[in-house]
């Protein structure tokens, strides 16, 4: 199997289980989730942010690929000549408004339309940060940031599957393995068979945030997982939290979970 059709195969057993635990997909699974894709654009401190403005020009025009809440956007409009933000989450689209609006960052603009189906001008640099990974059509996706790209692609990958550390407590309540999504081991094989040239820069893994108390890790593990108030596997949940969470620095995490190490691949278009 060629390292596309796997890729390909990877996303539709992980949805088909997906859908057929969490049933009807919601119009924007992003509602619940937006308002915490939100940050500070002068933050400071921030390893990945900081070799994404290394490799930005003050003269380059961005393209931002599934740009949510404008986390890196906007931090990158404050060093470059514009920002195209391509986003088709509505509550994600609004978070980034609002936040430009905030701190008065006036050059980016937002194109709410899924990568596939948007219409924009190509760009010093194509970026794709977390979005890759539910691209069952990866093909023509990298090949349109590629002709998109006048300079440089970057896309951000981590090296283990999103959510990956929910994978013990899914089995626990589902009483199944969780399928897992393709992520950078899948993605630099599809970029070589392509014929894709990258480079891959490893960060330092993110520190895990965990949550602020036990209640709110119930309540977001509880989405996360699709589960349903009232039911045997809320009840499942319930006792696997107990045995689960862990109280560390203040914070309550699931034990055992590491943290997410995120990777920059890279590749010149040579158009530019």
């Amino acid at each position: 199997m060629s390292a596309v059709d796997h890729w390909r195969q990877m996303i539709i057993r992980e949805h088909a289980q997906t859908d057929r635990i969490r049933g009807p997909r919601p119009t924007d699974h992003w509602t619940q989730y937006a308002p915490l894709f939100k940050d500070d654009p002068h933050r400071t401190g921030d390893e990945m942010l900081d070799h994404l403005k290394g490799r930005v020009r003050p003269e380059d025009t961005v393209i931002d690929v599934g740009a949510g809440g404008g986390r890196l956007a906007l931090p990158l409009a404050l060093v470059c000549r514009w920002v195209y933000a391509v986003e088709p989450s509505p509550s994600m689209g609004n978070v980034l408004r609002e936040t430009a609006a905030e701190f008065a960052i006036q050059n980016v603009s937002v194109t709410q339309a899924g990568w596939e189906e948007a219409s924009v001008e190509p760009a010093g640099v194509v970026l794709c940060s977390h979005v890759v990974y539910v691209i069952q059509e990866i093909e023509p996706f990298v090949r349109k940031m590629e002709s998109h790209a006048q300079r440089l692609v970057l896309c951000v990958v981590f090296q283990s599957p999103p959510q990956a550390q929910m994978s013990g407590l899914w089995e626990k309540v589902h009483g199944e393995e969780r399928l897992r999504l393709p992520c950078l081991p899948e993605f630099l094989p599809v970029l070589e068979e392509l014929g894709i040239r990258a480079e891959a820069s490893e960060l330092d893994a993110r520190p895990q945030h965990g949550f602020e108390s036990f209640k709110e890790a119930r309540e977001m593990l509880t989405r996360r997982l699709y589960v349903k108030p009232d039911t045997e596997e809320m009840e499942r949940l319930d006792g696997a939290l107990e045995e689960s969470l862990v109280e560390v620095d203040g914070t309550w995490q699931i034990k055992g979970s590491q943290p997410a190490r995120p990777c920059i691949v890279a590749w010149e278009t040579g158009k530019g």
